[in-house]
């Protein structure tokens, strides 16, 4: 697709006049907050706070260009990354532990933090990546309507963990252009061992459904630079406590065998895993192959081919 004939999907439910009945269904669910499949119920415009331990105003830890994400959403000057403080799943061996565990950032208005995003599409960046939005949802639409009504022209990315309620995702569509979720486990123990939701495989696979009726397969325009789609991350755990095999055969079978993944090598321990666990050291070469080949297998083969520095633990 050229990128000259794109429009973001949220720009289309803006001049079809949907946008503010978009934002009043979110803030009506933060009554009895159930943005998350933890169902919570506390009334977060009351900023009571529930599992997640955000309340009302929008927390930020940072805004800048990144460059370490998937090829499709770099291409030359970045992607726009906005990480949102606080997540309603808390894995163990988060790699932004002190953003999702401890809370690191600052409220801020929705005034700023829709001004944010004017200002990573103004020094180039190919699109606004939210991450860890889930919690958020209702906050980042109020402020995305100020962007919009300030210019913003550049693709949205809905950053996940993976755990997300298909009500919510429906608020979203004609919203979110490029969703690029998780899909960590594919057993319900090791989901509740180390993210504390024994049913993270079920709904993962619910909301997985739900992103790709809305968007379908990743397109890129001519510069390979990605427009709209569906884009999975899977990080491969030692041990295969990930199970990789499952992850991909769902893909396969009832996503599409077109899905853009990126199977990710880069696990370290760290957050709160013990030094007697399985995920007490990296992933070996050999498992990552028996990943990728899983994947390949199944026939997936439209991988993340980015070129890494790969640290990967040596048995």
């Amino acid at each position: 697709m050229q990128s000259e004939n794109f429009k973001p999907a949220y720009l289309k439910t803006y001049n079809d006049g949907l946008f503010q009945g978009k934002i009043e269904a979110a803030f009506q669910i933060l009554e009895k907050c159930a943005l998350c499949p933890r169902n919570c119920e506390v009334n977060r415009l009351k900023e009571e706070k529930g599992f997640c331990e955000a309340a009302l105003l929008p927390e930020v830890s940072s805004s800048s260009p990144h460059f370490g994400e998937e090829n499709p959403l770099v291409g030359h000057h970045g992607s726009g990354t906005i990480f949102m403080t606080h997540c309603s799943l808390k894995c163990l061996f988060c790699q932004n532990f002190s953003i999702s565990h401890l809370g690191e950032g600052h409220k801020i208005s929705y005034e700023r933090l829709g001004k944010m995003m004017i200002e990573l599409q103004r020094i180039g960046c190919h699109n606004i990546n939210f991450v860890s939005p889930t919690h958020y949802v209702p906050q980042i639409l109020k402020a995305l309507l100020y962007a919009v009504e300030k210019g913003l022209s550049v693709p949205l990315v809905y950053n996940t963990g993976g755990y997300d309620s298909v009500q919510t995702l429906k608020l979203l569509e004609g919203i979110f252009d490029i969703y690029m979720p998780d899909f960590k486990y594919s057993d319900s123990k090791t989901a509740q061992k180390y993210s504390q939701a024994s049913d993270y495989p079920s709904i993962v696979k619910l909301a997985l459904k739900e992103m790709f009726r809305q968007v379908g397969d990743l397109i890129l325009d001519e510069r390979d630079i990605a427009l709209k789609g569906l884009l999975v991350r899977h990080l491969v755990l030692p041990q295969g406590l990930a199970g990789t095999k499952d992850v991909m055969s769902f893909l396969a079978s009832e996503i599409s065998k077109n899905t853009y993944v990126n199977i990710m090598d880069q696990y370290y321990p760290c957050g709160k895993i013990p030094a007697d666990s399985p995920l007490s050291r990296r992933i070996t070469q050999e498992e990552f192959n028996e990943a990728v080949e899983a994947a390949k297998k199944k026939g997936i083969t439209r991988l993340d081919k980015r070129e890494k520095l790969r640290l990967i633990w040596r048995l």
